[in-house]
C-alpha cells in the first residue's frame, strides 16, 4: 500500500465525474486502506485503495438494494 493515499484527490475526482460538490469521503475507524463515500448525508459505498505491480488504483464499491429499485 502506498505511504499516503491521495484521498482528497480521489474525492475531488469523484465530485468532477459525478458533477457535484456533495460527495464526501470519511475515514473508517481503524481502517487505513478505504474510506466511506457519502452523497450529502446519505451513505453510498466504500472506496478502496489497491496497489498492484507498482500501479495504484482506487476502487469504488456501491451496493444497490432491491428495495431501492422500487422507487
Amino acid at each position: 500500500m502506498p505511504a499516503t493515499p491521495e484521498w482528497p484527490r480521489v474525492q475531488a475526482h469523484m465530485n468532477r465525474v459525478f458533477r457535484t460538490r456533495d460527495i464526501l469521503l470519511k475515514a473508517r475507524p481503524g481502517v487505513k486502506d478505504s474510506m466511506e463515500v457519502y452523497f450529502g448525508p446519505e451513505f453510498l459505498g466504500t472506496v478502496y485503495i489497491d496497489e498492484d505491480e507498482g500501479e495504484t488504483s482506487y476502487i469504488f464499491e456501491m451496493a444497490i438494494l432491491d428495495i431501492d429499485l422500487a422507487e
